[in-house]
């Protein structure tokens, strides 16, 4: 069986009929009708029994009249009612998202009203309202199709707004945290409580292969990873993750204590990696709230010296770095260490060979392989380095003392200097 498309045009100055009285008739006593719909509200949905109870009485009985309102008078009208008419509809939705009720549920709770006014309506037809009852059915479909585009457009932007309030408050309080400011009436403005003390990240963002592709804006793609970075920290973070990022990176300030439910590790750390959909690399260090600035610049410093040693993507701690963070700190040996290795300014491929050889664990082989040369020719390579510079790639005490000067050499030479709070990316929706 088959029908044709429905004409909501006939006899559309009047209102429909069923059960030989107008179809809005049943919805009239709005008192009774709201009442029925109470009590299947605080019933069956859960979230509505959070609220006190005359609050919850009162939003609901308001809600089910205005699903009867809207029903009825599109019975009586024969035409779904606009946008405007759907605006207490919207406003509603927006303030039960800040009481915390979930999308699903207020969807939930808007087409059940539909429902079971729809139900009263339809109670009494007769065997002659078959056209009637199509018609209205036809409306009422309608109508659910228009409530669920409100909501759910009224529902994200409110929670934008809600995003955008957070973040700005969580991006406040930390850089008053990073500057030495944060006190406890910054922590009442921003509504976010200042911890004893903290996880200092810094953080290092690197390309999207999207960032490559020459048919992909490269900000617009940049600014996605970033965006998907957030979602991931507010997810496994629950939103309690102080957050000053660029495209680049930046520093992330995670609160310590007793009811603390994640911190930064390298679990949490491949979880943001996943979201990001590419290889993090962060340092870390945990500081007493009064000293965050000196410890985020330590922590960039840490994050400096991983990227200058080309070590792989992954979370490091002042115990991973120790050597490196020491040769930073300047002075007599430092300086003499990082100029064992000058002899060989003049033959670059003695320093290629010296860090292949050094980067594959000394196995001669791969560093053959990875350099496209014959075994021997590493071999000879090694021994030019020792005649240069006395230092003997076949012994352990060479080996260290190689790995140190050109570690020092590097640091010596690098002009990177670390960048503790980049200019912050505020929106954060994609």
């Amino acid at each position: 069986m088959t029908f044709s498309t429905l004409d909501l045009s006939t006899d559309s100055d009047s209102a429909l009929e069923i059960g030989g009285q107008p179809a809005s008739a049943p919805l009239r006593n709005t008192d009774h009708v709201a009442s029925h719909m109470l009590g299947y509200f605080e019933t069956c949905l859960a979230p509505c029994r959070t609220l006190p109870g005359e609050h919850s009485r009162g939003e609901i009985t308001e809600f089910a009249r205005g699903c009867l309102g809207l029903v009825a008078e599109m019975l009586d009208r024969r035409a779904v009612p606009d946008g405007e008419q759907l605006g207490a509809m919207r406003e509603s939705a927006s303030q039960w998202v800040r009481e915390g009720v979930p999308l699903s549920t207020i969807l939930r709770a808007y087409h059940e009203g539909v429902r079971i006014a729809f139900g009263l309506v339809t109670a009494h037809a007769e065997a002659d309202d078959v056209n009637e009852v199509l018609i209205a059915t036809d409306l009422v479909l309608e109508l659910l199709e228009a409530i669920t585009a409100a909501v759910s457009e009224a529902y994200v932007d409110e929670q934008y707004s809600v995003a955008r309030e957070h973040q700005t408050a969580a991006q406040t309080l930390a850089s008053a945290l990073l500057s030495g400011r944060g006190t406890s009436a910054l922590a009442r403005q921003t509504g976010i409580p200042i911890a004893g003390s903290y996880q200092v990240i810094a953080l290092a963002i690197p390309e999207h292969p999207d960032e490559r592709d020459p048919q992909v804006d490269t900000n617009v793609a940049a600014r996605r990873t970033l965006r998907r970075l957030q979602s991931g920290l507010a997810t496994v973070f629950a939103s309690r993750a102080l957050a000053l990022l660029s495209t680049k990176g930046g520093t992330l300030l995670i609160p310590l204590g007793a009811d603390t439910e994640a911190t930064v590790g390298g679990a949490t750390l491949d979880l943001l990696t996943e979201a990001a959909e590419v290889p993090l690399t962060a340092t870390v260090v945990t500081s007493d709230t009064d000293r965050i600035p000196e410890s985020a610049d330590q922590a960039h410093e840490l994050l400096n010296l991983v990227q200058i040693g080309s070590r792989p993507p992954g979370l490091y701690q002042m115990a991973d770095l120790a050597v490196e963070y020491q040769l930073t700190r300047g002075g007599p040996a430092t300086r003499r260490i990082a100029t064992i290795l000058g002899p060989l300014d003049a033959h670059p491929e003695l320093f290629e060979t010296m860090r292949a050889y050094l980067g594959n664990d000394m196995n001669r082989r791969l560093t053959a392989r990875q350099l496209y040369v014959h075994p021997n020719t590493v071999d000879y390579r090694l021994r030019r380095i020792t005649q240069l510079t006395s230092l003997d790639l076949a012994t352990s005490a060479g080996i260290s003392q190689a790995a140190i000067a050109l570690l020092a050499r590097d640091l010596d030479r690098s002009v990177a200097r670390p960048v503790r709070a980049a200019r912050p990316v505020t929106d954060p929706w994609p």
